[in-house]
This record gives structure tokens, sequence and C-alpha cells, in this order.
């Protein structure tokens, strides 16, 4: 039996188990992949939209080269804090169950390293702080599986001289397309609103409306996708079929926070969001003692939490855990 297991070592789970350990708990920090494994997926020469000091964990400063970290300076920013706090990370370790029991929470684990095996751990408390960049939301048409298809985009250069069609027109899909035509793709977006996004960032939208309007990226509204094939990707637009030579496709129509866990737990979530019930405060959910921070618990609810806001979640939910701990465990 543990104090707390936090699921999820990203930035949030990260100063969640900073404060764990400064509060002296006995915890468990566990990730199924890497440390901060989301930020280890995004495009390799991505800039942060927000500046250095609001991504900052434990008060450990973030020295940056400029006010803005690049995906490699929050790597190794993120992997030194683990190091320097000695947190008691438990990484490539799947949490596939949380259940209720008598004296608290039964976490089921699966290891994904070279031993392997299924586990369970006891917990009084669980903080969620998985976020949601493993649940891509998902066209559902025909070929969305094939090998030249991706919910991710990693960088521009593999793809000189080739077809590349893009599926979304939020901030994601403008930063790949716009990579994508200054490393010499030939790039088209497809996206079934009107316009660009009415989140995409504001000093992104002139540099990519003025390559649409200069030929130089195609982008076809109001249009939907209805099958991807090796060759092409096939869509509709006002009843007209539409073809579009493609060697690689990025859906990059967003992502969503899975509700599995909060399901397996007991929690009540919002059939339409996939949203938890949570206490603004505390955001402890309706199953006391299982507190979700971050984006895991906002379902599709994706642009009301960042890193900034996720990591005063933590704060908020760690100091309710440590008081809630303290009552029944005077030494805590």
């Amino acid at each position: 039996m543990v104090d707390l297991v936090i699921v999820g070592a990203g930035p949030i789970g990260i100063e969640a188990a900073i404060l764990a350990k400064r509060a002296g708990l006995d915890y468990r920090l566990v990730e199924k992949g890497c440390i901060v494994n989301a930020i280890a997926g995004y495009p390799t020469y991505m800039t942060f939209f927000t500046t250095s000091e609001r991504l900052e964990v434990g008060g450990h400063p973030l020295v940056t080269a400029t006010d803005k970290p690049t995906r490699k300076e929050a790597l190794d920013y993120y992997r030194k804090v683990v190091q320097n706090e000695a947190l008691a990370l438990q990484a490539f370790t799947e949490v596939t169950a949380v259940e209720r029991s008598a004296e608290g929470f039964a976490v089921h684990l699966r290891s994904h390293g070279p031993a392997g095996g299924d586990s369970v751990v006891h917990a009084r408390t669980v903080a969620l702080a998985t976020g949601y960049f493993d649940h891509p939301k998902r066209l559902g048409v025909p070929g969305e599986d094939l090998p030249n298809v991706s919910h991710y985009f990693t960088e521009a250069h593999p793809f000189f001289e080739r077809n590349v069609t893009i599926v979304g027109a939020g901030s994601s899909a403008a930063d790949a397309a716009l990579d994508l035509y200054r490393g010499g793709a030939r790039v088209t977006m497809l996206h079934r609103g009107s316009d660009f996004r009415h989140s995409l960032k504001y000093w992104i939208r002139p540099n990519l409306e003025n390559r649409v309007k200069e030929g130089s990226i195609t982008a076809h509204f109001e249009t939907v996708v209805r099958e991807i094939l090796p060759d092409r990707v096939v869509a509709e637009r006002h009843g007209e079929r539409l073809e579009i030579p493609t060697d690689q496709t990025f859906l990059l129509t967003g992502y969503f926070a899975s509700p599995a866990l909060l399901r397996s737990a007991g929690v009540s979530v919002d059939d339409a969001t996939l949203a938890a019930r949570l206490d603004p405060d505390s955001f402890e959910s309706d199953v006391p003692g299982l507190f979700v921070i971050g984006s895991a618990g906002f379902g599709t609810r994706t642009s009301d939490v960042f890193i900034e806001n996720g990591i005063v979640h933590a704060r908020k939910a760690m100091a309710a855990i440590v008081a809630r701990l303290r009552e029944v465990a005077p030494a805590v």
C-alpha cells in the first residue's frame, strides 16, 4: 500500500511527483513510455508557443537560448529534473485499469520492459495525468491505417519533392504545411470547414494564407475525405469527387483524452465531451481519492488545458491529497 500513484510522467505528472516527494509521501510515478512521452513525439524541430518560465516544474529554471524553448531544450530540461529530483519513476509501464478497493485503489500495471509481466499496486489515492496525445481523432475512412498515413508529423526532410496531403486546418496542420513547403514538398491541405480554424495561432495565419494565395500550398475547404489509397486521397467537395495525388498523408485533425481509465474506476464521464466531473478547486473526481490533472479529464475539450494551467491543476490536487492523507495518517 502506497500513498499515491501518479499515472503519466509528462510535465504535470512530474510536478505532482516532485510535490509528493517533498511532502514525504510514499508515491509512484508510472509512465507507459519515456518521460514526457508526448513532447518526445512532437515535430523534431518544434519551438513551443509559450515562454520558458511557464513550463518550469518544481522551481527548476528552464534556461533556453531564446524566450521560447525548442523541443530538444524541453526534453533535456525535464530529463534532468527527473534525474536531479531522483523521482520514483516506473517508465515503460502501462496502467491498464484503476479499480476501487476497500482501502483505496488497485492500480493494474503492465510492464513493457525486457522482463514484462503484469502486477498490481495498491494506493490510498491516485492522480491521473495521462494527457491526450496518444489518442488521435480518427476519420473512420478506408485506408486510414495504411503505412503512408500518420496522425503525427515529425519533420519535412524525407518529403522533398513529394506529394503530401494534410487533413486539418488548426495550428499543428498549419505548422506542418509550412515546414513541408519550406522543405520542398508539394503540399495540399484538406479541411471540412470553410476556412482555417479559429484557434489557428495569430502569428501563423498570415504566412499560411499568403502561401495559399500565391499557390505555393494548395488548400481545399468544405472538403470531406472519403477514402485514402496508397497513391491518392479521394475526397468530396460540394458533391464533386476529388482525387489528390499523395505519397504521404498526415491526418492532423486533433486528439482527445481517453476516458477508459476514468470509467474503469467508476468516474462519471460526459457522453458528449468525454470530460470527467471534477471539483474545480482540487480536481478530485466524483470517486473520492481519485484526482485528474492536466488535460486527462477534459475529453475532447483539449483546447481548455495546456502545460501551464495543467501544472496549476497538479499543485491544487497535491495540496488536497496531502491534506487528505494527513487526516488518516498524521505521520505524512
